[in-house]
């Protein structure tokens, strides 16, 4: 039997593709990513397929579109039997184990009603054996850990509190304390006396907010010096635009982004101190990722060990004066994402411009392994792109949704546009010339041509975009129709039994 060899799936939570290939990568200190680009391969145009967290992720792992899977906001269920990441490779023999969070919320027909697992979306994807637990509302063993070296915090989010009044103000936490830095000391001395062929799954909460960070980490950027924010209106113009902006420019501002400072105003001054320390937590991550990747040499494993590195959505960080990643701009999806595959060296340091997609990461660690793509998985393996080919019936766009809305609890969306949670929804399709932003609930569409001025009009009402709007629809209609679940759909019944027809790629 052939030796396994180790996997290592990284996920970083909210980092921006641009951090490594864009408006910040001039800017931002992440050496050991940029390292690791040039001994793997990075893809420079992919997208999360949906938001925020748990959807996204419950599409990281499945390999399938928010419109298959239906798991679409942090607390909707996602079917029990849903083949995903960790159930495949146990097929091969692997334990899959979490360092982390998976952010999934549980499918309650399998547990009786009064079970804690079902009063909290963060619990683990089925498959998964959690190692160390550290969730961002919970992290008990990181809380216990500070509570035990004599910090005093409160409950919940109080923990990430600057210990001042300042944007810039340090957390209260040493930074050989931090989050991400118990996140790796744990993984570490964990994983270091373990077998090969190991399969873990690490998962940083940075650089999500809440926007702080210990010394010396806050100052390590000077706001002064970075890009601005992408603003190409004044917020109130910016509001008017389309109806689904103005409810968000009214709720979410800079003041949600930090802990404490509830008078936070998004001025120019303060926008870029919060700019300043998001890239210093992303810079964090780097450092301690690093640690992973020397661990890795010094013990001779990193020619033994299939890398995926990525993130689950991106971040606004003021772009169109807004935050999160609850919109419809590229900044919301476009995220990084690096594989390196020890079998495949000759295509190391290669960027990947065709658009590739978050459901593609799945059975592209599947294929690696030599294990078969379920049909349920709308992805594709990115195997082609690691052996220097270039598929010829690769896609070339890539595709998005949001759902906005609460079925229980009604959003700030619902309640103003009068819209009930079956119509707060978008679906995004990226072409290389148009990107198209179809609305439910009868909200008008959105219409951005890259070719001039990109995300800073809307040519959706231009009568000369018409034949592109309606091409764009189309696509996105065939797109939709081609990725209906597919659980049974290449199965018949015949007379000699079950058959499956292979996958067409």
């Amino acid at each position: 039997m052939t030796k396994r060899r180790n996997v290592l799936f990284v996920v970083m939570d909210q980092m921006r593709a641009d951090l490594l290939h864009g408006a910040f990568a001039n800017h931002v200190d992440l050496p050991n990513l940029r390292a690791l680009m040039g001994d793997a391969v990075s893809f420079r145009r992919h997208y999360s397929v949906t938001n925020p967290c748990g959807p996204s992720r419950a599409s990281i792992l499945t390999g399938k579109y928010a419109m298959t899977h239906r798991s679409v906001r942090n607390g909707t269920p996602l079917p029990h039997d849903t083949p995903n990441l960790a159930t495949e490779v146990r097929k091969a023999g692997y334990l899959p184990q979490l360092w982390g969070y998976t952010d999934i919320a549980m499918d309650p027909r399998t547990l009786p009603a009064g079970d804690p697992m079902l009063r909290t979306y963060e619990q683990v994807m089925p498959g998964f054996v959690e190692a160390l637990e550290m969730r961002l509302e919970e992290s008990w063993p990181w809380r216990s850990h500070l509570a035990a070296k004599g910090y005093d915090f409160g409950d919940g989010y109080e923990i990430f509190r600057p210990k001042g009044d300042r944007v810039d103000s340090p957390a209260l936490y040493a930074a050989e304390d931090s989050d991400t830095a118990f996140l790796t000391d744990r993984f570490l001395a964990d994983i270091r006396a373990r077998p090969a062929g190991w399969f873990a799954h690490l998962t940083y909460i940075r650089p999500h907010p809440p926007l702080v960070v210990p010394e010396p980490f806050n100052t390590m950027y000077d706001p002064a010096s970075l890009p601005s924010p992408r603003i190409v209106r004044d917020r109130a113009s910016q509001a008017a635009s389309h109806p689904f902006d103005g409810p968000l420019l009214e709720q979410k501002g800079a003041k949600d982004q930090v802990v404490g400072l509830s008078g936070l105003k998004d001025t120019p001054e303060k926008v870029a101190q919060l700019r300043a320390i998001y890239l210093a937590l992303a810079s964090e991550v780097d450092q301690h990722f690093g640690r992973i990747i020397a661990f890795l040499k010094e013990t001779g494993q990193f020619d033994n060990t299939l890398i995926v590195v990525m993130a689950d959505h991106g971040e606004m960080l003021g772009d169109h004066h807004s935050w999160g990643k609850m919109h419809y701009y590229d900044a919301a999806y476009h995220t990084p994402l690096i594989i390196r595959d020890p079998a495949l060296k000759a295509g190391f340091g290669r960027e990947i411009d065709a658009p590739t997609e978050s459901v593609d990461v799945t059975p592209t660690i599947l294929g690696l392994l030599g294990l078969d793509i379920p049909d349920t998985m709308d992805g594709r393996s990115l195997a082609p792109f690691l052996r220097g080919e270039a598929p010829d019936d690769w896609r070339d766009y890539s595709y998005s949704e949001l759902d906005f809305g609460d079925p229980v609890d009604p959003t700030f969306w619902q309640t103003r546009l009068g819209l009930d949670s079956d119509q707060t929804n978008f679906a995004i399709l990226r072409g290389r010339k148009h990107t198209l932003v179809h609305f439910n609930g009868g909200l008008p569409p959105i219409l951005f041509d890259h070719e001039s001025e990109g995300e800073a009009r809307n040519v959706a009402n231009d009568p000369a975009a018409s034949p592109i709007l309606l091409e764009m629809t189309q696509r996105l209609l065939n797109h939709r129709l081609t990725h209906s679940e597919g659980r049974f759909a290449r199965t018949m019944i015949t007379a000699e039994g079950a058959r499956r027809a292979p996958r067409v790629f």
